[in-house]
């Protein structure tokens, strides 16, 4: 039997009309694939057919759907608003995170159904959302992915909702009003009251959270996972309840699917002036604390403990760093780097630094880098002292 179009008890809200005026003209959007001119002349031609609101809605999806590529394998069908693009969940996280649950699930504030996808792909779930048309991207973004037949959707206040038996996901509104964007759990909606209740509450589950809140020393009894994608940290994921070791760290690299856990208290690296090899840590590792635990399982040591830089004298392969190999440590002088450079092989420098202000491009301008090859430039503490570290990547 076909799954009905719109979710039971929808609110037909404005969005929600304008969204079914979209999907019943499919060849709009075929147009605008096949157009060769610029949008004016696109939007002229349309509205000869079609309503203003209607034509720049359907060239704003458009536009969407390419940039939801970078998120989503099947972003060419499916349903995205820009701020809803913005926090949604990347597919590789989502089916990351999926992974733990199992059974019935309420996805709670589940926005355009990033992670509801990817639960729906072995679970029954719940999607609840405030907004009628994010419920309604959601329900036709399950359909573009197979999964509809696993999923409920539900519009209201996710507040209201009791968690009953049900294994819990939730992404809290980072955007709440028409304010900017907040890392402080306070501001989110639903804010940290109720997070913690639901917490107490809930069989278990996972809450989404930005890598840059204010989570630390918050959720003593959770699991706290950082998950990095393609070498970018996307997510502090709270694990709750039975889908958490307590207490433990965990920082996650995608697409290696590797992950180091531990407690960032229980270790620590010794020092050392830089080695053949230096190495940057993955943002995850930087953000979950873990830097000593990698330099102790790795046997590396650190260039000074108010960096995250690694060396040692021994090339390591992890996907946990990237790494560079040493050709010269210079002070942190511009006459000497200018010095360096003049005579150098390097034609293309990156220069990458953490805890010192370095005015890059500024400082790349001065430099006469005329020769062919790539090089990097490391600038950082070892030993109290700035240093600049002249590398090449491995």
């Amino acid at each position: 039997m076909p799954r009905p179009e719109l979710p039971a008890g929808l609110p037909l809200t404005d969005e929600v009309l304008l969204m079914l005026e979209l999907r019943a003209h499919p060849e709009l959007f075929t147009q605008i694939a096949a157009h060769q001119g610029g949008e004016l002349a696109l939007q002229k031609k349309l509205r000869a057919t079609f309503a203003p609101d209607v034509v720049s809605s359907a060239i704003q999806l458009s536009e969407l759907r390419e940039r939801g590529s970078i998120k989503f394998s099947r972003a060419s069908n499916m349903w995205f608003d820009r701020i809803g693009l913005e926090q949604a969940t990347p597919e590789a996280v989502a089916v990351h995170k999926a992974r733990r649950f199992s059974g019935t699930i309420l996805d709670l504030c589940s926005g355009l159904g990033g992670d509801s996808i990817a639960l729906a792909d072995h679970c029954d779930v719940t999607a609840v959302d405030l907004n009628p048309a994010a419920c309604l991207r959601c329900w036709w973004n399950a359909e573009s992915y197979g999964v509809q037949p696993n999923l409920q959707v539900e519009c209201g206040e996710v507040e209201l909702k009791d968690p009953g038996v049900h294994l819990v996901h939730l992404d809290p509104d980072r955007r709440p009003g028409s304010g900017g964007r907040t890392v402080r759990l306070e501001d989110a909606v639903p804010g940290l009251p109720f997070l913690k209740e639901l917490i107490r509450k809930a069989r278990g589950g996972a809450i989404k959270l930005s890598p840059a809140a204010n989570f630390i020393g918050k959720f003593p009894d959770a699991e706290l996972e950082l998950v990095s994608l393609n070498g970018e940290c996307k997510e502090a994921t709270l694990w709750f309840g039975e889908l958490a070791e307590p207490g433990l760290w965990r920082a996650t690299v995608l697409p290696a699917g590797e992950s180091l856990a531990g407690n960032p208290l229980d270790a620590w690296s010794e020092t050392s002036e830089p080695g053949q090899f230096i190495y940057d840590p993955d943002p995850a590792i930087v953000r979950s604390g873990m830097i000593e635990l990698l330099a102790e399982r790795l046997e590396l040591f650190r260039l000074d403990d108010a960096e995250e830089y690694l060396t040692g004298p021994n090339l390591v392969e992890s996907p946990f760093v990237r790494a560079f190999e040493v050709i010269d440590v210079l002070p942190y002088k511009e006459k000497e780097l200018r010095r360096y450079f003049r005579g150098a092989e390097f034609g293309q420098l990156e220069i990458k630094c953490r805890h010192i202000p370095v005015p890059i491009e500024s400082l790349r301008k001065k430099l006469r880098l005329e020769g062919d090859q790539p090089g990097v430039l490391i600038v950082a503490r070892v030993a109290g002292a700035s240093r600049a570290i002249v590398c090449r990547r491995v």
